[in-house]
């Protein structure tokens, strides 16, 4: 491992750990002025296996299920730098589970799936007594949390040989939807992503590091599930339908317009949505135009199909 990567690592994300902690004191980002609770700190498993249940309150249910995992390549954020997102869905009237997971490089693959798997059965076991409906359950994440959720749908979809993957499988959960945001739904051969299209040196260290520090023994066929998408043989089951919003301007833009292209082939129901210039993160910038329409995006994706309490979609704040 390299240090200068833990430089980059630790500035980038530790940007986005600020920008989130600090907009976390704003009064408007407490969750009793949106007509939601937050549950703080439950267990789905031993050590850092936590996750956290946003729920609108007097609100009667039982009200739609979504798995949040967060980004951070990996190696960083958590559960509580992801705030904004889990607050935003529950305010269109979801019980969202928002889960924390073991982080490279003291945990390389296959944590992070492992954890992915094992929060998503948990919520398929507990979403009722939290006042969700596992009937109708979604899962969503950004950039590694996309990877994850997309290896989830995988899981879901094909019976695996990793015994946590398989276990899922034969758990008979079924996610009706998946938001993946501009996913690094290839973690191995990362170089891909800049062989053809030029990029700042800063940048390419970042994506390799993600690499190097979670698949230290080479490629892993779960940790890339475009590949899955793109090479496997028939589904067992049907996969649920997709939405993978993106900014032009991000490094990982090539991996959605793959993805997108593979759930074609496949004859899933996807859409992808391209946001002109914007950046990796943009959606969590939420003062942005093009983050405010990417939010509406998604919540009429899901709105379509009756995964959000109401019809009619609240703006993401407001």
């Amino acid at each position: 491992m390299k240090p200068h990567r833990r430089v980059i690592a630790a500035v980038a994300d530790g940007g986005f750990s600020l920008l989130a902690l600090g907009g976390g004191l704003h009064p408007r980002a407490r969750p009793e002025r949106h007509g939601v609770e937050r549950i703080r700190g439950l267990s789905y498993g031993e050590g850092v296996r936590r996750l956290d249940v946003w729920r609108p309150v007097d609100r009667p249910g039982p009200l739609p299920a979504m798995l949040y995992l967060h980004g951070g390549g990996f190696q960083q954020l958590s559960r509580d730098t992801h705030w904004l997102m889990a607050l935003a869905f529950a305010r269109q009237g979801m019980v969202v589970f928002s889960a924390d997971y073991r982080l490279a490089p003291r945990h390389p693959f296959p944590a992070a799936h492992e954890d992915a798997c094992a929060a998503l059965a948990w919520v398929q076991e507990h979403a009722a007594e939290h006042g969700g409906d596992a009937d109708r359950l979604s899962l969503a994440g950004d950039s590694a949390g996309g990877n994850l959720v997309a290896s989830l749908a995988v899981a879901c979809s094909w019976r695996r040989p990793e015994a946590y993957a398989a276990a899922l499988f034969d758990s008979g959960v079924r996610p009706r939807a998946v938001l993946a945001k501009y996913g690094m739904f290839q973690v191995s051969d990362s170089a891909r992503l800049f062989r053809q299209r030029a990029m700042p040196w800063v940048v390419q260290e970042r994506i390799v590091d993600v690499e190097d520090c979670y698949l230290p023994q080479g490629a892993q066929e779960f940790a890339d599930p475009l590949l899955v998408l793109e090479q496997a043989g028939p589904v067992d089951r049907e996969l649920p339908a997709f939405f993978l919003p993106v900014g032009t301007g991000d490094p990982l833009l090539d991996d959605t317009r793959r993805m997108e292209a593979a759930l074609q082939r496949r004859g899933a129901s996807v859409e992808a949505r391209y946001y002109p210039g914007e950046l990796h993160g943009f959606t969590g910038f939420i003062w942005r135009e093009q983050a405010r329409q990417a939010w509406a995006d998604m919540f009429r994706f899901l709105a379509d199909r009756e995964l959000v309490a109401d019809g009619d979609a609240k703006p993401a704040f407001g």
